[in-house]
């Protein structure tokens, strides 16, 4: 790339110096925003006005601005330097993959199947949807090519990356492309998804004798950069500018004491202030803050807040009062006995076949061991538990899925199913390897909320699978290895909200009604979401709310804490459903 030559480029903020004049006021529409090719504006009022007339829940981006000084200068009150950096990626210079992808398969989108796929994954993310009119009316045919990734198992879409073509765009003489709104399913166990769908754009772009493809990422975020400069990207001397909006306003707010939060607080914090409610940090590590509007104050630990009263929170505590008032209330429970009668223990694992043993009191899967059947098993479980609750607790074991429950207010808002960590094997890495490999996938999927430990339940579930520590795996082999499915040892979650049973909601929220707690997580062992069948297991009085998006869980969270910053209609709605019952 050559910086403009003085004298030879007219516009103040041009990226290149072209031996042709490129199309001009050059832009492209993505669905979720538009960029605008800032080099090919002659007049910095023209792209000013373009940037205003940005479209409300929409991102627009000015690219290749050489001089950003310029620029916000002439609307120092809307616009910003995005902090981002631009990276190019010569394809002169670019080698092929040496192996093929396992387990997925990337592929051209389809859009009337694949349209609500892309927009989960940007949602997941955080980042703008496509607007539903866009691939009904085709998008930009050429100028845009979309890719996503395939579980080859499940056909499900676990990532999509977009590409633009500069020789459509902006008649670029250097045949030039660019990556955007790459975004792979922070859920899926199957590694390399971005570096597959990266490597395919860019020989996409290389079959269309492109020469290059830039992208722009976030300056801290260290482990994509890391994976573009693998890949043999380098450093551009040029900017992006955004407009000042609600969707950028973390790009341009300066320091927040939020931002060391973890995900939890984090996203109830940007709904208070969506909303603008006042937000003060307390205790960044602890995730406490106060939130106040209206002469209203409430201080939150995440989703616990000061309207789950002390007797709620200690009935959660303690598991075994949970299950005993829960079944009281008609709610189906597992057997359960306390692990220091160890005859009770024997009869029980003759009984069953297989037990879970537990801490009576604990969070985040600490202590938890599953599926144990035989009593030597049980019984290194019990002693593990123990250093995490003096009383521990031993359960029968239900064959299923972990389905866990969102209830706000009494009303079901998420449910989802909770897996047990697994790997799938490529034929190289020891599980050791992959296990290592999936916790750094987790960590960053998750805010550093979620990793696989390497323990005695790991090694345990790694034998009862075939396999040794340090064994190859085949490739596109997948097994467990771990058999609890809490998500801060690994556990992936997956949205089933519009398809959960009726008495799985109203066994859930009968369980939030016994311990009296207007939030819970209530987790259920069930055979499928779609069928009636259950088991309680626990009801959980800080939920992770960001687990589940994109369902609305923050935003009804903070309806039950302000009811007056709903909007009127929603606010009517709402009483008017009170009334009928």
């Amino acid at each position: 790339m050559r910086r403009p030559r003085p004298g030879r480029s007219r516009s103040p903020f041009a990226g290149y110096h072209h031996h042709q004049p490129p199309k001009p006021n050059a832009v492209a529409d993505c669905g979720w925003g538009r960029i605008f090719f800032a080099q090919t504006f002659e007049d910095v009022e023209h792209l000013v006005s373009e940037i205003r007339a940005e479209n409300p829940e929409q991102r627009d981006i000015a690219m290749y601005v050489s001089d950003p000084h310029v620029l916000i200068a002439s609307a120092p009150a809307e616009l910003f330097l995005d902090p981002s950096h631009t990276y190019r990626l010569n394809f002169a210079t670019y080698r092929p993959w040496d192996r093929k992808p396992s387990g997925f398969f990337p592929r051209r989108i389809i859009p009337d199947t694949d349209a609500d796929a892309v927009n989960r994954l940007y949602a997941l993310h955080r980042m703008v949807q496509v607007r539903p009119d866009f691939f009904e009316q085709g998008g930009e045919a050429r100028l845009l090519t979309y890719f996503v990734a395939e579980d080859e198992e499940t056909g499900a879409v676990i990532g999509t990356v977009t590409g633009i073509d500069h020789s459509i765009a902006y008649d670029d003489p250097d045949r030039g492309s660019s990556l955007w709104a790459l975004a792979v399913d922070p859920q899926t166990a199957h590694a390399g998804v971005g570096e597959a769908l990266i490597r395919w754009l860019a020989e996409h772009y290389i079959a269309r004798s492109a020469g290059y493809m830039d992208l722009s990422v976030l300056h801290d975020n260290r482990g994509a950069i890391a994976l573009y400069e693998k890949l043999g990207f380098h450093r551009l001397p040029v900017f992006a500018v955004k407009r000042r909006n609600v969707i950028n306003e973390r790009l341009f707010v300066g320091h927040d004491p939020a931002k060391d939060m973890n995900p939890y607080a984090r996203i109830i914090i940007n709904e208070a202030r969506r909303r603008g409610i006042g937000v003060d940090v307390i205790d960044p590590e602890g995730g406490l803050f106060q939130l106040s509007s209206g002469g209203r104050t409430i201080r939150c630990r995440e989703s616990l807040s000061e309207l789950t009263s002390a007797v709620a929170l200690s009935i959660c505590d303690d598991k075994a009062m949970t299950r005993r008032i829960v079944e009281a209330a008609g709610v189906i429970v597992p057997d359960e006995i306390e692990a220091s009668d160890r005859q009770a223990v024997e009869a029980m694992l003759e009984r069953h076949g297989s037990l879970v043993v537990k801490p009576a009191r604990g969070e985040q899967g600490r202590g938890v061991a599953v599926d144990l059947d035989t009593i030597e098993s049980v019984e290194r479980a019990i002693q593990i538990a123990r250093s995490h609750s003096d009383q521990v607790l031993v359960e029968s074991f239900h064959k299923g899925d972990d389905l866990r429950l969102i209830v706000i207010g009494y009303k079901l808002i998420a449910a989802a199913i909770r897996r047990p960590a697994e790997v799938v094997g490529n034929g190289r890495d020891t599980v050791r390897r992959l296990i290592e490999r999936q916790t750094r996938r987790r960590l960053a999927a998750t805010g550093g909320e979620s990793r696989i430990p390497v323990d005695a339940e790991t090694e345990r579930c790694v034998a009862k699978a075939g396999y040794a520590m340090e064994d190859v795996p085949g490739e596109g082999v997948a097994f467990p290895v771990r058999k609890a499915a809490n998500l801060h040892t690994g556990g992936t979650i997956h949205d089933v909200t519009d398809r959960v049973h009726p008495r799985l909601v109203e066994a859930a929220v009968r369980v939030a009604r016994a311990i009296e707690i207007p939030v819970v997580g209530v987790d259920f062992i069930v055979k499928s979401p779609c069928e009636s069948d259950y088991v309680f297991i626990e009801a959980n009085e800080r939920p992770g709310l960001a687990n589940h998006e994109p369902q609305p869980t923050a935003e009804r969270f903070i309806d039950l804490l302000f009811p007056l910053t709903m909007p009127a209609v929603a606010r009517t709605r709402r009483a008017d459903a009170a009334a009928e019952h």
